[in-house]
């Protein structure tokens, strides 16, 4: 069995969330950006599939802009 797994890509819990001036969005410039912490709960639960022998394959998919191949 091939387990698919959804990865968000949000901005870090950590950091403080800063409004554009004209109140059209949030400002992203120079912002850390985070995998969901949801998505690393089931990305985790896909490996300890795969290790107990449950799963042949974990693969994680995101949709967004090349920066998302770092989360």
């Amino acid at each position: 069995m091939k387990i698919l797994v959804a990865v968000k890509r949000v901005i870090d819990y950590n950091v403080k969330i800063r409004v554009k001036p004209d109140h059209s969005g949030v400002d992203l410039t120079n912002v850390k950006m985070a995998m969901n912490p949801f998505c690393e709960i089931a990305v985790e639960e896909a490996v300890r599939l795969k290790e107990k022998g449950v799963a042949s394959e974990v693969v994680a998919v995101t949709v967004g802009p090349k920066a998302a191949q770092e989360q």
